[in-house]
């Protein structure tokens, strides 16, 4: 049998992509919290001896560490298909993987970096700019998503883990979700394999 543990927080958008499509691929895994806000030398001895960058998500797989959130979740479907997913059919992930990294997985991490007390500064006019991208990327997330309740159709894929890792935390950011992403949310919310909270304390 396979054995998983993935290293994560709540606070990582990133992690949770990859807890919710192990969660949705009914894999069996552990999970283990690594405190981010914490100073890298802090964190446990076995995670930084596996993260180079010290960095969640890391998906142990019989000991061997896959790094970085996309490219963990190509794995993951590859071998695991999630409900949306076939396995022989991996474009439509991988594109939307790669458009929520450069896109609205860019943008929306940076506005609510600003908002949570004690966040990073921001040089004048970069909020505008990001707010600005915001809004072209939710514009985009309609054509996307089209008619489909999920990016993959009648059921969620790895493209839908993506880009919920950082679209369910809209309001963190202070902007607004078009009509057609705020439906998305609530089914995604309503997903029986979503809990509360992954990585509880």
């Amino acid at each position: 049998m396979t054995e998983l543990v993935l290293y994560g927080h709540p606070d990582s958008g990133h992690a949770n992509k990859v807890a919710l499509a192990l969660a949705l691929a009914g894999v069996p895994h552990e999970l283990r919290r690594v405190d981010i806000w914490a100073p890298a030398a802090t964190r446990p001895a076995e995670f930084l001896a596996a993260s180079p960058l010290a960095q969640v998500p890391l998906l142990m797989v019989d000991g061997v560490p896959h790094l970085q959130s996309g490219a963990i979740l190509m794995e993951v479907a590859r071998r695991w298909p999630l409900p949306g997913q076939q396995p022989h059919d991996l474009r439509r992930g991988a594109e939307l993987i790669l458009w929520e990294a450069n896109r609205i997985g860019m943008c929306l991490p940076q506005l609510v970096e600003s908002r949570r007390p004690g966040g990073d500064s921001f040089p004048p006019g970069a909020l505008d700019w990001l707010r600005a991208r915001y809004a072209t990327d939710r514009d985009n997330f309609d054509r996307l998503l089209g008619a489909g309740p999920f990016f993959h159709g009648a059921a969620p894929g790895i493209g839908d883990c993506a880009i919920w890792g950082y679209v369910r935390w809209i309001d963190r950011a202070g902007v607004a979700p078009s009509p057609a992403m705020a439906d998305w949310r609530t089914r995604m919310a309503d997903l029986p394999a979503m809990p509360g909270d992954f990585f509880p304390a």
